[in-house]
């Protein structure tokens, strides 16, 4: 968040790179909801966006199957609602990923790639950068419109 916006509501889970940790994810976006009072489409929609993020990490970014931890931050102000998803795993960019090519049957798809290209639909800001020897993926959610510039 930039440092103009008034925080209005933050939430930070710490998990274990394991798979049983994203049972955890529910109480997480639970606790969101109720704070920002969001519609229970959008709870689910973000549950689901960072269920994908989350597994990836946990399935991709330690190969060595090291066990790490992996941050989970949820921060809002008026307008938006942002997570930022930092670990210490390999370097990757899931923002350079082409868009999957859903005009394909499924026989004819390969096998993933459809679950970044559903949270590129469902967030309206996907970015990401390496920090620190941490990988940083921010996701943000505008929750309301934000203020033209034109006057």
């Amino acid at each position: 968040m930039e440092n103009t916006d008034k925080i209005m509501m933050r939430e930070e889970w710490l998990l274990d790179n394991k798979m049983q940790e994203i049972e955890k994810l529910p109480r997480f976006v639970e606790r969101i909801q109720q704070k920002l009072s969001l519609s229970p489409a959008l709870a689910l929609n973000l549950n689901l966006v960072l269920e994908e993020a989350l597994t990836n990490i946990i399935r991709y970014a330690y190969p060595d199957g090291r066990e790490e931890k992996v941050l989970v931050v949820a921060e809002s102000d008026a307008m938006k609602l942002v997570f930022v998803l930092m670990d210490g795993g390999i370097a990757f960019d899931p923002t350079q990923l082409p868009d999957a090519d859903i005009s394909l049957s499924v026989k004819e798809r390969p096998i993933g790639g459809l679950g970044f290209f559903l949270i590129r639909q469902m967030m309206d800001k996907v970015e990401y950068r390496r920090d620190g020897g941490m990988n940083v993926l921010t996701l943000t959610k505008f929750l309301r419109e934000e203020p033209s510039t034109q006057c």
